[in-house]
């Protein structure tokens, strides 16, 4: 289910035109801290009209942020830079001249654009030092791992480096500052709060440190890299344009919650009509392929079906790539909801057999989609991929003691672990009211429990609306109300959904359908990846995407139901 990462994925997305152009260079100041920072925001339109962007922070050196959504509608502009986790929401005057509004990043700042860029100084290339070069290494992030690939040039001013999150598809972070003494060299990234610090070993092949990060400190060894391909991940299952079957980006509403949802459309060549799916994500936000460490399990999967005859949806999750709306506050009843304005999409399109429109759903997209089947009886079938049968707070139980068995934690320190864990989900479950008093109540509870700055970010997380859903929220309940044809899938070596733990409460639920079949895939992990143990560490160390074996049970039971 859900996974906290080191760093967050910055993938340019473009947001939707309206009649000002805002494109073009804009310069701004920040004042923080008592400090003045001076910005330039770079925001380019696109061939269909969308636009991009990249932030500058001058005084920091930082050049070249990405800005990860873009959103403009009725002068409203929404800026997402998810590499400094900040937001920007600001109003565009009537000739586009000026854009005033609120930077947020962690406390709301006012912060005013004109057009114009400050002056920023590009270091002259100089002679290359003997640390010049890319330098590759991997931290351990708890729920995977993460290569993090360094750029180090030297130039008339200093060394310079950037910072690319390999498995993420963060690329071109800037490090903000570089000191080396001797063996000793620090690198130094404000932007996501990070840093490196480490020794240089005295053949110059390695360097032996340390990445520290919001509080946090793994150990990095960084390694000379030899060849390009080293930085490449191989993905072989990402499929290769052209493709043999038409591909659209679309957007519809939804209107009841007065958000758009941008999405790719793929149908196989021909008339039809098809049957169809809308492919549900799992928690966290995700864009259209359901982005993890490298992996795009829903390109995989959609162009899989598509080719097999299976029409295919698939939408960025709202507040995250194209899609509007806000992200943190939405609940699970929220992408329900957003799942079922995919189905009535569906019904528009000539090629889709509407008789025939179903729900894809993986992870906590198995819960999404029979909330949504329950409350539209269009929907003609469920293929629920590694889904809950049981509450979350359980299911986050069984991946604490997993966690704390992986780092051999003895068996009294795992049960004072999880007693401590029940106690706070009683707690959150039990609370009927606002965000503010569960936040009080959490904070006398966890006081002397979580260190002082890792607090905030703690109770905000069980505080949010999704949290206080999901831990509560029993999805048996809702599959036994289901009562269209239902494809169960969950991998032998799932350890984040395990299928001992959730598959037996699915089979009960669904007792009364005789239209629902429940497989367990031997060897298949959460991402439905052949596996060696089923550790989440492994997902971006795994060439394959998804199972052969998984894609095909999926489509011949799917294309069953079409003969039905």
């Amino acid at each position: 289910m859900k996974s906290t990462l080191c760093l967050a994925t910055l993938a340019v997305f473009a947001g939707a035109a309206y009649s000002q152009n805002i494109a073009g260079d804009w310069q701004g100041s920040l004042k923080a801290g008592g400090m003045e920072l001076r910005l330039n925001l770079h925001i380019a339109k696109n061939d269909d009209g969308t636009f991009k962007a990249t932030l500058d922070s001058v005084d920091q050196g930082a050049n070249g942020i990405p800005v990860s959504a873009v959103s403009f509608k009725d002068a409203k502009l929404h800026l997402d830079i998810k590499a400094v986790r900040g937001t920007y929401d600001g109003t565009v005057n009537a000739d586009a001249s000026a854009i005033t509004g609120t930077w947020n990043q962690g406390q709301p700042l006012p912060l005013e654009f004109h057009r114009g860029t400050v002056a920023k100084v590009v270091p002259k290339p100089a002679k290359p030092s003997d640390i010049d070069g890319d330098w590759l290494g991997t931290i351990d992030a708890g729920a995977a791992k993460l290569r993090l690939a360094f750029h180090i040039t030297n130039t008339e001013d200093g060394l310079t480096a950037t910072m690319d999150s390999l498995d993420q598809g963060a690329k071109g972070i800037p490090v903000t500052t570089i000191t080396r003494d001797g063996a000793s060299l620090k690198m130094e990234l404000k932007q996501i709060n990070g840093m490196f610090q480490g020794t240089i070993s005295k053949d110059l092949s390695s360097m032996d440190g340390l990445w520290t990060q919001m509080g946090n400190s793994l150990s990095l060894v960084l390694k000379r890299v030899k060849s390009a391909a080293e930085l490449e991940l191989r993905r072989p299952q990402n499929p290769v344009k052209p493709y043999p079957y038409r591909e659209e980006e679309v957007k519809y509403d939804n209107k009841a919650a007065g958000i758009q949802l941008a999405a790719t459309f793929t149908s196989p060549k021909g008339p039809g009509p098809f049957p169809a799916v809308v492919l549900i994500c799992g928690s966290g936000p995700h864009d259209r392929d359901e982005t993890i460490v490298g992996h795009r399990p829903f390109l995989v999967l959609a162009d899989y079906l598509t080719r097999k005859g299976i029409a295919v949806l698939r939408a960025d999750k709202r507040g995250f790539g194209e899609s509007t709306g806000v992200n943190a506050t939405a609940t699970m009843t929220d992408f329900a909801s957003d799942a079922g304005a995919g189905v009535a999409y569906l019904k528009r399109r000539t090629e889709v057999d509407a008789r025939r429109i179903g729900l894809v759903g993986h992870s906590e997209g198995a819960i999404v989609a029979p909330m949504m089947a329950t409350q539209d009886s269009s929907v003609a079938f469920l293929v629920l991929m590694a889904g809950p049968g049981v509450r979350g707070d359980q299911i986050l139980a069984f991946q604490k003691a997993y966690e704390l068995k992986q780092a051999r934690k003895d068996a009294a320190e795992i049960d004072r672990v999880l007693a401590g864990d029940r106690e706070v989900f009683t707690l959150i479950r039990n609370e009927t009211g606002d965000a503010a008093t569960l936040d009080k109540k959490l904070r006398e509870k966890l006081s002397g429990v979580i260190p002082g700055d890792k607090m905030d970010a703690q109770i905000g997380i069980m505080t949010s609306p999704w949290f206080r859903q999901f831990i509560a929220y029993d999805p048996a309940v809702t599959l036994s109300k289901v009562t269209v044809p239902v494809l169960v899938i969950n991998g032998e070596k799932d350890m984040q959904v395990p299928p001992d733990l959730n598959l037996p409460p699915i089979r009960k639920a669904l007792a009364d359908n005789k239209n629902a079949e429940i497989d367990e895939l031997p060897g298949l992990n959460h991402l439905f990846q052949a596996a060696p143990t089923g550790n989440p560490k492994e997902y971006g160390d795994i060439e394959e995407t998804m199972s052969p074996a998984a894609m095909e049970k999926i489509a011949g039971w799917i294309l069953a139901r079409r003969r039905g």
